[in-house]
């Protein structure tokens, strides 16, 4: 397996940052970069020339990791020249948000699942239920394979999204991964370091990923309530204050970020679903636990992965930029160490993160708020 990463930007244009020439054999370049940038099809253009027989994958962002270090208004491009291994790719598009679940099953059947061995999914990230995504994919995919992926960002602003396979986007487009061969090493983590504030509450009425009520009250009143003078921002400073849910009979919590209010009937539309009879609780960020929380997602994907992996796709969501500030490239430094110097670090910030919730578990789930790690590498033997 062998990589080369280049990123664009306005003042230097493209730079080789490293690599060990794999442009003529890759046979995939991972693109993150800004939604302005995106719209370039000149920059697009540019990555097939450098890397002529490799399929294009990407997405908008809110910030690109290269390296040790987050970017904005850049692009980022990675490719991949695998030597025991190979690729599959399927597309989608999403009729509407309740499309979702039938999408993930459109992808998944699209697939061989024959020799597979990991999926990686990139989506749309506002017409989106990312919860129904995930459930779609898992239904015809085989047991033992796990999904990563996450959902496409454009800073806080959630207006417009891109996701794209080789063309330019069209709108409400998800696109797949699949990954065969024995010589893969795959491991993948996600952890978030959120802490939770404020009672318990009820979720009293929500339909998939609207949530309406919450103890019997309106859900924005009660945000709005908290949030006080930053509920004025809403859903964008929403991502400063995610929602915590405990499934009733289960230990396993999910965190959800809106995207959307409704000031008619007062509901929050959120990344994945809010199941009515959950417990929810309001979240506040912890530099340092959400700092820990990134090197723990590093950690895990040691346990079905590689030690020192060749390649780390790192995908964070775009509220712990918003929190971390000046501090944001501390949780990329913080899954470097984890890994170790020599592996290759890309990915971006995102509205929505999705992998399974235990490294034990192939069953992949709409994660908020987390850093989520993929590994990849081949068996030298």
């Amino acid at each position: 397996m062998k990589t080369i990463q280049k990123q664009w930007t306005e003042s230097h244009g493209w730079e080789c940052l490293a690599g060990n020439g794999a442009s003529k054999q890759a046979q995939l370049a991972l693109a993150f970069g800004d939604m302005s940038i995106l719209k370039q099809t000149a920059r697009l253009d540019e990555i097939r020339q450098s890397f002529p027989q490799a399929r294009l994958v990407g997405c908008s962002t809110g910030g690109e990791i290269v390296g040790d270090r987050v970017f904005d208004e850049s692009l980022a491009v990675t490719g991949i020249a695998f030597e025991h291994s190979t690729l599959q790719f399927a597309e989608t598009t999403l009729d509407s948000m309740a499309d979702s679940f039938r999408a993930g099953e459109r992808l998944a059947s699209t697939l061989d699942p024959d020799g597979l061995a990991h999926v990686l999914v990139l989506s749309d990230g506002l017409q989106i239920n990312g919860s129904a995504l995930a459930q779609g994919l898992h239904r015809h995919l085989p047991t033992h394979v796990a999904v990563t992926g996450g959902l496409a960002g454009d800073q806080a602003r959630f207006q417009k999204t891109l996701v794209f396979l080789d063309s330019p986007s069209q709108p409400h487009t998800v696109v797949a991964i699949g990954f065969y061969g024995d010589a893969l090493q795959i491991g993948y983590g996600s952890r978030g370091g959120w802490d939770s504030f404020g009672p318990d509450r009820l979720v009293t009425r929500a339909e998939a990923n609207v949530l309406y009520e919450l103890d019997g009250q309106s859900a924005l009143e009660l945000y709005r309530k908290y949030l006080g003078e930053q509920a004025k921002g809403l859903p964008a400073t929403g991502l400063l204050f995610p929602l915590s849910l405990r499934l009733e009979g289960s230990d396993q919590g999910l965190v959800r970020t809106v995207k959307a209010i409704n000031e008619e009937d007062g509901s929050m539309t959120f990344t994945g679903d809010i199941p009515e009879g959950s417990y929810s609780r309001l979240m506040k960020g912890n530099f340092e636990r959400l700092l820990d929380g990134a090197a723990e997602s590093a950690r895990e994907t040691q346990v079905t992965g590689p030690i020192e992996p060749h390649l780390a796709i790192l995908i964070s969501c775009v509220g712990r930029k918003l929190v971390l500030k000046q501090r944001i490239d501390e949780e990329v430094e913080r899954v470097r160490d984890a890994l170790g110097q020599d592996t290759i670090l890309t990915g971006f910030y995102s509205y929505g993160e999705i992998c399974p919730a235990e490294s034990t578990d192939k069953q992949a789930v709409l994660h908020n708020q987390t850093m989520t790690v993929t590994t990849i590498s081949e068996r030298l033997d």
